[in-house]
């Protein structure tokens, strides 16, 4: 972990709450993240994270609660809070497998081009210039991450280390003030985390802010300034890397020790497989998005 010096808030969540039906993934959970500041949120499976990074994102529209970027509250529309300035990926890794690494960055592009359909189509100047431009951009975030050697290859045929690379460049091209990152290194190989680690502390160091879900916790106890735990859906403790992993609280929640105040297990996989039920739905009506 890199010492920052936290200044003024990038996000504020507060009181945020998600019910489905009768039951509560996501109970009061408050989060914030300052500018220059790697965040991480830890949990057992179950415990409501991606459900969290939805209702910021708003993928999601929280039952209760407030999300705010810098100051302002975000509409529940992902394209908008990305035009705003939050971008995120997915725990499965959701490329156009029929696109060039290069054409998957330019797609996350399209919310800070200003040409419309008028321009595209007569292909004058002005939309020239900006293509241009974007593809400049693009060319500079496949050398930030060592893939502009393969911009012209087909996304599909990348590594699978590689595809997670291309996914965060993707969320960068929308150049964001806050990246969330949802498990990065799933999948990954120790040589592949380490490089992962180093990526994400070189995003921290452009000036961008990132929130951190992972189940690898050496990864984010290394990488993170400060890490949030829930525990079915509730904040159990946040602070630094050293107070929450020595938490007994947290101790026991891995280990499946009940601690007071612990749901039943019969609650914790009512939660659960609504969560995947949810995620099922918003992946068979959403496509891939940056």
């Amino acid at each position: 972990m890199t010492t920052t010096t936290a200044t003024s808030p990038v996000l504020e969540a507060t009181g945020v709450t998600m019910r489905f039906g009768g039951l509560t993934a996501v109970r009061g959970v408050d989060l914030t993240v300052n500018s220059g500041e790697i965040v991480g949120l830890i949990g057992p499976n179950g415990a409501g994270k991606t459900t969290f990074f939805n209702c910021l994102t708003g993928l999601y529209v929280p039952t209760e609660g407030r999300v705010a970027y810098k100051g302002t509250v975000l509409p529940p529309k992902p394209h908008l809070v990305t035009s705003a300035g939050i971008a995120r990926t997915f725990q499965n890794i959701r490329l156009f497998a029929n696109m060039t690494v290069l054409e998957n960055v330019l797609v996350g592009r399209h919310t800070r081009t200003k040409e419309g359909l008028w321009s595209a189509l007569l292909r004058g100047p002005g939309f020239r210039k900006a293509e241009a431009a974007s593809r400049e951009r693009a060319m500079e975030l496949l050398e930030f991450i060592g893939l502009a050697h393969k911009a012209d290859h087909l996304s599909r045929n990348l590594p699978y280390g590689e595809q997670r690379k291309l996914e965060i460049a993707r969320a960068m091209a929308s150049d964001p003030g806050l990246l969330l990152l949802d498990e990065p290194t799933a999948g990954m190989n120790p040589q592949e985390t380490r490089a992962t680690e180093e990526l994400v502390f070189a995003i921290r160091d452009r000036g961008i802010a990132v929130l951190v879900i992972e189940h690898d916790m050496r990864f984010i106890f290394n990488l993170s300034d400060r890490v949030a735990c829930l525990v079915q859906g509730q904040k159990l403790v946040e602070g630094t890397s050293d107070i929450v992993q020595n938490d007994e609280r947290v101790i026991a929640a891995y280990l499946g020790t009940p601690f007071e105040g612990a749901p039943g297990s019969e609650e914790a996989a009512e939660v659960e497989a609504a969560e995947a039920a949810e995620a099922q739905g918003t992946t068979s009506t959403e496509g891939p998005a940056q």
